[in-house]
């Protein structure tokens, strides 16, 4: 009986030790993540501020949405850190509703952001020529006010109602009209215009891609001489690399630059097929990098706001999980990493700005 009761107590004294190890093997994951996440962002805006090339009203959504990001990971993620690591919240109460003001806010921001970004691209692929008109630095400042204002109507009535819990800072919904409410409008209405607006990008991007390539083909023979087919493989030759891309592959409006020495009727048409096969290619570009966008949006967020809507659904049968919501809450956290992550693989006007920032070069 006494043996038992001996190895019952050294049992006891272990596991201290053990969840102190995996909290701070878990606070240190976690921070590294929030530092990265900083960096990123950081470096995002840096390279629009500095660099004239990215100085363009689209990119101004891409770095108020990197500013959103930025601010989750230096007011929002060490908070959660501090409070996952505690497993009770320590600091108050005020601090408790500005984090959890400041938490919501810029979630719901960031989220909506997408949205913005994605009327953006939609606008400017099926209306190039007009678009390219209205889209000046007033209307990317007026679509970025008008985002701010949305997350923060739909992340005030939340806070307000929140009712406070001694050692918790969480928000847990009084009603369904409130966590509907909450809920659909910081995700599943921007989500349902984010994957309607995506694949109308996708079937507009797609006809133009066969409109310009039957276009090729039919002219890839003119005046007895034999013109070069429209590939849809990126250009290796130095000419046709020389071109810069715009942000986030966009179609151009306004034709890229071919150094051509030639004054000819053929070079002439060869600078033309050289445009619409760059212009295929930022197509396909475009397509992609957006399609990774809302596909880390939908795997890092979709998760929580299931989560959120089934518990405040079934709240006196069902139990939270600290651990579940934690890392479904760190899981939408991520997104703000991985934003610009994907500008940084799939776009070369911020990857080249990225390397001559990192290399502290001082031209852009």
């Amino acid at each position: 009986m006494s043996s038992n009761s001996a190895g019952m107590d050294s049992n006891h004294t272990d596991v201290p030790s053990k969840n102190n190890g995996d909290a701070v093997l878990l606070s240190l994951t976690l921070s590294f993540l929030a530092i990265l996440t900083t960096a990123m962002n950081c470096l995002v805006i840096t390279a629009i501020i500095v660099t004239r090339k990215l100085h363009h009203p689209s990119n101004y959504l891409i770095c108020s949405l990197a500013v959103t990001d930025l601010l989750v990971a230096i007011l929002v993620m060490p908070f959660s850190i501090i409070y996952i690591a505690k497993n009770t919240w320590l600091i108050g109460e005020a601090l408790c509703k500005f984090w959890l003001s400041v938490d919501i806010t810029c979630c719901t921001c960031s989220i909506l952001h997408l949205a913005a970004i994605a009327v953006d691209r939609y606008r400017a692929i099926t209306d190039a020529v007009e678009y390219s008109r209205k889209r000046t630095s007033l209307r990317a400042a007026i679509m970025i006010s008008v985002v701010w204002l949305l997350a923060i109507v739909i992340s005030l009535p939340p806070i307000l109602w929140r009712k406070g819990e001694e050692n918790e800072c969480i928000i847990v919904h009084t009603n369904i009209a409130s966590m509907l409410y909450s809920t659909f409008g910081a995700f599943y209405i921007p989500l349902i215009l984010i994957l309607i607006l995506y694949y109308k990008i996708y079937r507009a991007a797609k006809t133009l891609y066969h409109r310009r390539r039957t276009s090729c083909l039919n002219k890839s023979e003119m005046n007895g001489h034999t013109l070069p087919k429209c590939s849809v493989r990126e250009p290796t030759t130095p000419d046709t690399l020389s071109p810069p891309e715009k942000s986030m592959s966009e179609p151009s409006t306004e034709g890229d630059r071919v150094r051509i020495t030639a004054r000819s009727p053929k070079s002439r048409r060869e600078r033309s097929l050289r445009r619409h096969r760059i212009s295929n290619i930022r197509e396909k570009k475009a397509a992609t990098t957006l399609g990774l966008i809302i596909g880390a949006f939908v795997v890092c967020w979709l998760p929580f706001f299931i989560h959120e809507v089934i518990y405040n659904i079934c709240t006196l049968s069902c139990n939270r999980s600290v651990a579940v919501t934690n890392f479904l809450t760190w899981l939408g956290y991520l997104n703000s990493l991985i934003n610009p992550l994907i500008y940084t693989i799939f776009n070369e006007d911020f990857k080249r700005a990225f390397q001559k920032i990192i290399k502290c070069k001082n031209y852009l």
